[in-house]
């Protein structure tokens, strides 16, 4: 079964991705958002499948689910290596994130 991305109040449904060339490994968007961010043996934060599979692909995607929208973007925020990315699934735009218009 396929399962829809999340949406945010507009209607847009957003996914989230790390450019582990940037990442510290600080781990601070793992204690934001454990079931979206984990670091992996390699000190890197990576994103998680819906299934908590950890996505170890350069530029791997997750949908971001809606009770964690908050907990992502302030993981983005306080992203010391300013290396988490949100955008817009439609239209890929990012809207969270160093790259955020």
């Amino acid at each position: 079964m396929q399962h829809e991305a999340p949406t945010t109040g507009a209607g847009e449904a957003l996914e989230v991705w790390i450019d582990q060339d940037l990442c510290t490994g600080d781990g601070i968007c793992a204690q934001y958002a454990p079931e979206v961010f984990e670091l992996d043996i390699d000190g890197l934060a990576y994103v998680k499948s819906s299934d908590d599979e950890l996505l170890q692909d350069r530029g791997a995607t997750t949908p971001v689910p809606l009770p964690l929208l908050q907990d992502v973007v302030d993981s983005a925020k306080e992203c010391p290596g300013d290396c988490i990315h949100v955008r817009r699934v439609s239209d890929r735009v990012e809207v969270y994130g160093p790259d955020a218009e």
